[in-house]
């Protein structure tokens, strides 16, 4: 392995629960090989919970008890900001799951640039939300990336990077935390090479591009004449945000699991069904198997427990106005 660089500045980005997996990974590094974590950049702290109180970020939380500065801008691109970064003297920004875009000024100050741990194969799955897309997709395999930031999204290149299989049975904070575990392993195996100019990062191929926009709460809407197999993947891929809804006597029904079934009798894609396999919903093709559902105002319970409450769903078509 190669030796890493003494006096040097480290700065940290990065939110969820994640990314302070990265950072604890980080910290162990930096103790290590004498590094400074300058400072830690997170996203500021928002309403959350049922009272709605004012909540940090998992990485916030995390870096308050690692004892390292912790910055919460709501952007970085006004130029104050950015001189801000600069006096930190940065050799190296290292990103995971951050949030914001970053100006040059935060790509290309630090000597070493701005690495970042991303949950997909690049060129597979750019953009900002990889793993739920790789479950829509229902890819057999997944893995994380190591890759050093340029103007573009998601486009530098790779310095480091290991595939994960998948069963098609992942939903996505499982398999977001797998992936930057992972992550976190490849950056402590990778970093000092490329430090030290003995591992040069590989371009990108044009191959296999693909690119996922950010998911919204409509993408959420379970629309019952795709399939099965489909709507089983986004529960699982959708979880938690946005969820995986339909409508029910003119409320949110949100489905929280999920399996897949035989076709049942031929009636209307939405209509609820029981058989041998348990109750579902007919889809374009298959039944999507309801195991655990979420009524709006409600807490989640298990489909057995909700048709004994309520024995007219065993009647319904869901998603009609």
């Amino acid at each position: 392995m190669a030796t890493p660089e003494s006096s040097f500045n480290v700065v940290f980005m990065g939110s969820p629960q994640s990314a302070a997996t990265v950072l604890d990974a980080v910290t162990r590094m930096a103790a290590s090989w004498g590094w400074t974590i300058r400072a830690v950049y997170t996203a500021p702290d928002r309403k959350a919970g049922r009272g709605r109180k004012m909540q940090p970020s998992p990485v916030k939380v995390r870096a308050l008890a690692l004892g390292l500065e912790v910055m919460t801008p709501p952007r970085v691109t006004s130029g104050e900001e950015q001189e801000r970064f600069k006096a930190l003297g940065p050799d190296l920004v290292v990103l995971a799951a951050y949030g914001l875009i970053l100006p040059d000024a935060f790509l290309f100050v630090p000597r070493h640039g701005a690495v970042n741990v991303h949950p997909s194969l690049l060129p597979r799955w750019r953009g900002a939300a990889p793993v739920p897309a790789a479950i829509m997709a229902g890819d057999d395999v997944t893995g994380t990336s190591i890759m050093v930031m340029n103007e573009g999204l998601d486009t530098g290149p790779v310095i480091a990077s290991r595939s994960v299989p998948l069963d098609g049975s992942e939903r996505s904070p499982e398999l977001m935390a797998r992936l930057f575990e992972l992550g976190a392993e490849l950056l402590a195996e990778s970093l000092p090479a490329y430090i030290a100019g003995k591992l040069a990062p590989r371009p990108q191929g044009d191959d296999g591009v693909t690119v996922v926009k950010r998911f919204r709460k409509e993408d959420g809407v379970l629309d019952w004449t795709k399939t099965a197999v489909e709507l089983e993947r986004q529960v699982r891929a959708f979880d938690p945000w946005p969820g995986s809804m339909t409508t029910w006597n003119g409320k949110r029904l949100e489905v929280v699991e999920a399996g897949v079934g035989v076709p049942g009798p031929g009636a209307a894609p939405g209509s609820v069904v029981r058989g041998d396999m348990g109750v579902g919903v007919t889809t374009g093709k298959g039944v999507l198997l309801l195991r655990t559902v979420k009524l709006e105002g409600r807490s989640a319970t298990a489909i057995a427990d909700f048709v004994r409450g309520h024995e007219e769903f065993l009647r319904a078509r869901l998603g009609q106005a």
